[in-house]
């Protein structure tokens, strides 16, 4: 993988009062098999056990972790499985790919090789 390539899959629900709920998966074939195998762990395909929310920001909003209260609001639980099962079921899934990065690999080695000799200029 070229250096800073990634993919990211976030699932995105929006509550009825308009605040958008995010959780983050790293293994989405994997959370697909979940969803017609509930005894396959979420651990094996979930990011981190925390869900966020961008404060009614849509998906691009500024990523806050939610609150209890809030959670208990939305979802009648504050258990970060049970929101995050609700979140991965009824959300939308939205994958975005960072392009990687070319050029020197040690630009700190690059001025002190001149001709082929290192250390001289």
């Amino acid at each position: 993988m070229v250096k800073g390539e990634a993919v990211q899959t976030k699932f995105h629900y929006k509550s009825q009062d308009g605040e958008d709920f995010i959780v983050f998966v790293d293994d989405v074939e994997t959370m697909k098999k979940w969803k017609e195998d509930s005894s396959i762990p979420m651990a094996h395909f979930i990011s981190t056990f925390k869900i966020f929310v961008t404060h009614k920001q849509g998906t691009q909003g500024q990523l806050d972790g939610a609150s209890k209260s809030t959670l208990e609001n939305e979802f009648g639980t504050s258990i970060d499985e049970d929101v995050i099962k609700v979140i991965l079921q009824k959300g939308t899934q939205e994958t975005s790919q960072f392009p990687g990065r070319d050029g020197p690999k040690n630009d700190a080695q690059m001025g002190s090789i001149v001709n082929g000799q290192p250390g001289t200029r």
